[in-house]
């Protein structure tokens, strides 16, 4: 394939400004960025004017339900739903049914993924025997078929002895944790945040404290192993400030994700019982918000994910304390992310750049993409002219427990190229 992407606006993570160039891509190779570039016969030529075109996205936290759950997500329809959303690359949780936790099982997701995904579809490993907290998993078998990541994310929590031990055992392969941060005697059962809506709702409602006490406890675990800890989706503004007062101590390896919606929405949102605002940390406050920005900008967050998590929209029906937590991100986060922020400017596309291409990619060790002369085409084309409807018909997921649903918003991914192959194109 030979293709001439005409007057685009180049974003990379390391500049606020945008290039403004030709870039023309022979065999699924970048091989000329210039302006005026004349095309060659037989050389597809795109008029990319008033677009930007960035890296490809990648997201290090979906769920893809596969195996155990495929009526709500499988490998196929999740990796369709990221590529609708301008992602070439993901992450999945282990926390399937059963449980991703030995050689085997990784092996068997992976094969699936080379069957029926177009993207890179990576996976991490359980840290215990069927997420259950008390018995290491196969840690060697999943290390030998690839896996970087170590995770029971989901709504359990690790004994601390485990969980050392485990530290002590994987760091040395180079491999790394990932905390989903509860302590399950204060979170729950429970369905909102507490505070002023969960009182005048009256459902009781799941303290930050709860998540707070546990990103302390496995960063002060990591210190004292050695490990690399990455702590997933923080929710609070307590919990940035223990994270970035940890990273300026400067001996641990710590780093951390924020999710599109923990920076958008608030408990607030959840008005009349709505489900789609229902999730794992929940919802909190606009303080929380706002501080969560300022740790996404100030470099407290590194990166950006979704923690994707497909509903069917019967459990999702259910009244607020019975429906499942979660919420979909892979069609609607980089859109949305453009709407509320960088349209909005309060970050740049370099922000996004960084923290939801580059910074993923670097944290499980893969080739970073970027737009230069010699590297292997790994794109997405935003038009900002445009604008994206968020119906069930266009979102590829096969759950739409979205606040998105039938809402219209800035932007639109218009075109997403992987090597010599186009994945989409409108």
């Amino acid at each position: 394939m030979n293709l001439l992407l005409q007057n685009a606006r180049i974003a990379s993570e390391s500049s606020a400004e945008l290039k403004s160039a030709d870039v023309l891509i022979q065999d699924g190779v970048i091989q000329k960025i210039a302006s005026g570039i004349s095309p060659a016969d037989g050389t597809r030529v795109i008029d990319c004017k008033n677009q930007i075109l960035c890296p490809g996205f990648f997201d290090a936290h979906v769920h893809f339900r596969e195996p155990g759950q495929e009526q709500k997500e499988n490998i196929a329809s999740g990796s369709e739903a990221a590529i609708n959303g301008g992602i070439t690359g993901v992450v999945m949780m282990p926390n399937t049914a059963p449980a991703i936790d030995s050689g085997a099982s990784v092996a068997a997701v992976l094969n699936s993924a080379k069957k029926n995904s177009r993207i890179p579809v990576y996976t991490s490993g359980c840290v215990t025997k069927g997420r259950e907290g008390k018995e290491l998993a196969a840690i060697d078998g999943m290390r030998d078929q690839g896996v970087k990541m170590l995770t029971d994310d989901g709504d359990t929590t690790i004994n601390s002895s485990i969980l050392y031990r485990a530290m002590q055992y994987a760091s040395e392969f180079g491999m790394f944790f990932a905390s989903h941060c509860e302590v399950p005697e204060l979170a729950g059962p429970r369905a909102l945040n507490e505070g002023p809506v969960s009182y005048r709702l009256g459902i009781a409602g799941s303290p930050a404290c709860a998540e707070e006490i546990i990103i302390d406890r496995d960063i002060r675990l990591a210190h004292a192993t050695g490990s690399h800890i990455h702590i997933q989706h923080v929710s609070s503004k307590m919990g940035m400030e223990t994270i970035r007062w940890w990273k300026s101590r400067g001996d641990v390896k710590v780093s951390a994700e924020v999710s599109p919606h923990h920076l958008l929405f608030t408990d607030e949102h959840i008005g009349d019982f709505d489900t789609h605002y229902k999730m794992n940390p929940p919802l909190r406050t606009k303080a929380d918000n706002e501080a969560l920005l300022e740790g996404l900008l100030d470099g407290t967050f590194d990166m950006i994910a979704t923690d994707h998590a497909p509903h069917t929209p019967f459990e999702k029906s259910q009244d607020f304390v019975s429906a499942p937590n979660g919420i979909t991100g892979l069609d609607t986060a980089v859109v949305s992310l453009y709407h509320h922020f960088i349209k909005e400017g309060k970050f740049g596309w370099d922000t996004l750049v960084k923290k939801y291409s580059a910074e993923p990619r670097r944290m499980m060790s893969l080739e970073v993409p970027s737009i230069e002369e010699g590297e292997h085409a790994n794109l997405t084309l935003f038009n900002t002219e445009a604008t994206t409807t968020f119906t069930k018909d266009f979102m590829k997921s096969k759950a739409q427990n979205t606040p998105f649903l039938d809402k219209t918003l800035s932007g639109r991914i218009d075109l997403v190229v992987l090597g010599d192959e186009i994945l989409l194109e409108r």
